[in-house]
């Protein structure tokens, strides 16, 4: 059997916005191949950290792969705005979307990959009959854009949703991968991977944790993603 992979996905938000350069430049350097790039409308969450002519300069300077994940209410605006520029994933949320698998099928005949995204509250049931359609599912454990306030605590069924959704995946015999963003800490890592976790949104809590190098809290990060796939095999 193939083990499992965990994808760690930086992201950017937690970088050093004013050298955004060398904060790829670091990323790359610790053999990271994944971006989380958040685009935030204003309107779908208050805040606005990057802007659609940022994100095409960043492309201009790397090949890692853009993890793009859109808080907006204009889906179809930002999608083609990002499939223009070439990123390898697009993730949008149901809750603002009327036309699902028309975003859906936009972003797979561009070749990048389809991602829907859930804010916490959001049932499971909403991903009946598009989750064959997707290639991964972004579940939010705080409320979307708000991350930057202290106050906001991951929510306390966090676990146990990424658990219901990987039971959802397996039920269907899909490979569905299960992306988790907001709280996602050195603390929470082993539960969320343990649940079924694919794809870890790195942040402020985890791999740019201050007062340790990338390097330093990336080994934490790997040893915390294999305390989880330990507790996956032990409950096989």
């Amino acid at each position: 059997m193939q083990k499992e992979t965990i994808t760690i996905s930086p992201s950017i938000m937690s970088s050093d916005l004013l050298n955004l350069e060398k904060s790829i430049r670091d990323i790359e350097q610790e053999g990271i191949d994944t971006l989380h790039v958040d685009i935030i409308d204003g309107a779908f969450s208050p805040s606005m950290p990057l802007g659609i002519d940022t994100v095409k300069q960043l492309r201009k300077i790397t090949d890692i792969n853009f993890d793009v994940h859109l808080m907006t209410n204009n889906n179809e605006f930002f999608i083609q705005e990002m499939i223009d520029i070439g990123v390898e994933q697009i993730s949008f949320h149901l809750e603002t979307s009327v036309h699902v698998d028309r975003y859906i099928n936009l972003i797979r005949k561009s070749g990048a990959k389809v991602g829907v995204a859930l804010t916490p509250s959001t049932p499971l049931s909403s991903l009946e009959y598009i989750l064959p359609q997707v290639d991964t599912v972004l579940l939010m454990l705080i409320n979307p854009g708000f991350a930057t306030d202290k106050n906001e605590n991951q929510v306390a069924y966090a676990v146990q949703k990424v658990n219901d959704l990987k039971k959802l995946i397996e039920k269907h015999g899909l490979n569905t991968r299960i992306e988790v963003d907001g709280r996602v800490s050195l603390e929470t890592i082993p539960g969320l991977v343990g649940a079924g976790a694919d794809i870890l949104v790195a942040g402020s809590t985890s791999l740019f944790i201050k007062g340790r190098s990338l390097a330093e809290n990336k080994v934490i990060m790997e040893e915390k993603m294999n305390e989880g796939l330990s507790q996956r095999e032990e409950v096989k």
